[in-house]
């Protein structure tokens, strides 16, 4: 399984994302796109987005905090 979730530091539905994983045990990747221009370019890349969070899960993206999405892409 690979999660990774593009966030800001100051982000409450990205700060809401990782605990969400977190409580499940489900390991993350995590990248800071306000300090790491080259993840910034490709979460829009991915996503189409500049709004975060962006959550990579198996390859599926989802902008935003959406638990339904996140658990059927978790399946």
């Amino acid at each position: 399984m690979a999660v990774i979730i593009y966030s800001t530091p100051t982000c409450s539905f990205c700060r809401k994302a990782k605990q969400y994983f977190m409580e499940r045990r489900i390991p993350f990747r995590e990248y800071n796109v306000a300090s790491d221009k080259r993840k910034a370019d490709e979460m829009v890349r991915k996503s189409g987005q500049m709004g975060v969070p962006v959550l990579d899960v198996n390859g599926k993206i989802i902008v935003g905090f959406n638990r339904a999405e996140i658990e059927k892409a978790l399946r």
